[in-house]
């Protein structure tokens, strides 16, 4: 996924009230250091508590709306921060992966899931009245691929998701397991949104409950696959397929 115009680079200061950030302004006169220039805030759109990602969060990377009539012109994509082998880059923008998980699946990056016929966004579908991410039709048979971003890193390379209880994913799990008893694929992507990702798994202390309807899920006959993003300025893509530790 090209970047257009790339992100602008600052420096993050702090996450609050969930949908709001505020970073070291850009684009000051020369010669104004922008650490003591009152901040910029931004949309953060992420719902999750963002755990293991602003703690240690130094630079910071915004995109521009170039709408100055918006209430918040800029937005919040992709912070840096110590990882486990160094500095690494991490997707919080929650709004991109699933455009990232479909461009990798049209250029056959995710193996698993190339050659469809068809590939439509936010289909309707099951019991609990859901949308699917991606639906992929390969001949008379349907693939439901829901995408989770995991970010949330603990040490090791390991990525964890949740970072907060989540009754909606556990619901969605649900649906893919009534997808799978009818006979179609159901499939968990893991949009590993860390660059020092070597594993996936689900987050237990966090959210137990999903945990286990993971493995539930899982047992069912639920494909879960993780992808590791590679992310710059410039570009997001889905990189490396990295195992999901149940």
């Amino acid at each position: 996924m090209q970047i257009d115009p790339p992100l602008l680079e600052t420096r993050f200061r702090r996450r609050y009230q969930r949908f709001f950030a505020d970073v070291d302004p850009v684009g000051l006169p020369p010669g104004v250091d922008p650490r003591t220039a009152a901040p910029l805030t931004v949309h953060c759109p992420n719902s999750g508590s963002m755990r293991g990602c602003v703690e240690t969060a130094g630079r910071a990377w915004i995109s521009d709306s170039g709408n100055p009539a918006r209430k918040l012109r800029h937005t919040l994509e992709m912070l840096e921060l110590e990882g486990y082998a160094g500095p690494t880059r991490v997707l919080v923008n929650t709004q991109r992966p699933n455009a990232l998980v479909e461009a990798a699946v049209r250029d056959g990056t995710i193996v698993e899931l190339a050659g469809a016929d068809l590939v439509e966004r936010e289909v309707k579908y099951g019991t609990e009245r859901s949308r699917i991410d991606l639906r992929l039709t390969f001949g008379d048979r349907f693939a439901y691929v829901e995408v989770k971003n995991a970010t949330m890193g603990v040490g090791g390379g390991r990525s964890l998701f949740p970072d907060a209880v989540t009754e909606r994913g556990a619901k969605h799990l649900r649906e893919l397991m009534g997808v799978v008893a009818q006979g179609h694929r159901g499939v968990l992507v893991f949009c590993a949104g860390r660059d020092d990702t070597q594993v996936v798994a689900p987050a237990d202390a966090i959210d137990p409950a999903y945990g286990r309807v993971l493995r539930e899920a899982a047992a069912a006959g639920v494909e879960v696959l993780a992808y590791r993003c590679a992310l710059s300025p410039g570009m997001f893509r889905i990189m490396q397929r990295v195992p999901v530790e149940l």
